[in-house]
């Protein structure tokens, strides 16, 4: 049964609202999704929330209901409550009328099984949330086993991380690495890895891409460093007609993921 709260004083209130801190968040190990499709889909994937938010206006909403029943039923806990409170929550002007609160998944690269799938996305030294999320959508457009961040990467679990992933944050796995982790993992079985550089003439349309590929972006500033691009099987570059030296990192991720994914399908 929901219990209804519409203090800001509430405890709990207080409680989830500090988790749009990146310091709160790894300390309690939770994080925030807001939206009924991301939640929605989170539940599709096999995510339920500890605790789930909506306002009364809500209540009789169908999937609102299923996805009520399934977090009670988990052990979780429904909660009734009001755009302003949802407001503190989200931090967003216009806030989303469902938020759900979930426990952060296991981001050991141990836990990556790549013989799931035929293409890996890797991102090195990644800062922007808003890349991060789009590249996790683009994991799951192109159909990806996941996403490894190496290095000091954006924490995939705030707020505008999860907001711009539109629920690919629970569709596909996560790992978190140190270079040198990941390339020791890497070299522990089966696997191409495969950079963007500019240090290449050698066009991302021509080679025939193995299964698996890791597909390695890196900094949106910097790129990436020279003895990581040295360290690849492979390095590729998108051709740049116009003046522009460089796209944008999730935009070129896009690109080189379906071609690579396009060829792997064939």
């Amino acid at each position: 049964m929901p219990r209804e709260i519409t203090a800001f004083s509430n405890p709990l209130v207080k409680r989830v609202r500090n988790l749009r801190d990146k310091r709160h968040r790894r300390d309690e190990g939770l994080f925030i999704a807001e939206g009924l499709r991301i939640l929605a889909e989170a539940e599709e994937a096999g995510r339920l929330p500890l605790w789930v938010f909506y306002t009364a206006e809500m209540r009789h909403h169908p999937l609102v209901l299923r996805l009520a029943a399934a977090c009670e039923a988990a052990g979780g806990e429904a909660i009734e409550t009001n755009v302003d409170i949802l407001h503190k929550l989200s931090g967003k002007d216009n806030p989303q009328t469902v938020l759900g609160v979930y426990a952060e998944f296991d981001t050991a690269l141990e836990r990556i099984d790549r013989a799931t799938a035929d293409i890996w996305i890797v991102a090195q030294s990644l800062r922007d949330p808003g890349n991060l999320g789009t590249i996790l959508r683009t994991g799951d457009a192109v159909g990806a086993g996941g996403l490894i961040l190496v290095d000091d990467c954006v924490d995939p679990f705030s707020v505008e991380a999860v907001r711009a992933s539109m629920g690919a944050l629970f569709t596909q796995a996560i790992a978190q690495a140190s270079w040198t982790d990941f390339l020791a993992w890497l070299r522990s079985g089966p696997g191409s890895l495969v950079a963007l550089s500019l240090r290449t003439e050698i066009d991302y349309r021509a080679p025939r891409y193995p299964s698996p590929t890791f597909l390695l972006v890196g900094n949106e500033a910097r790129g990436l460093p020279a003895e990581y691009e040295d360290a690849c099987d492979l390095r590729v570059k998108l051709p740049m007609r116009g003046k522009a030296d460089s796209l944008n990192a999730a935009v070129a991720t896009a690109v080189m993921a379906y071609q690579v994914a396009g060829q792997l399908t064939e």
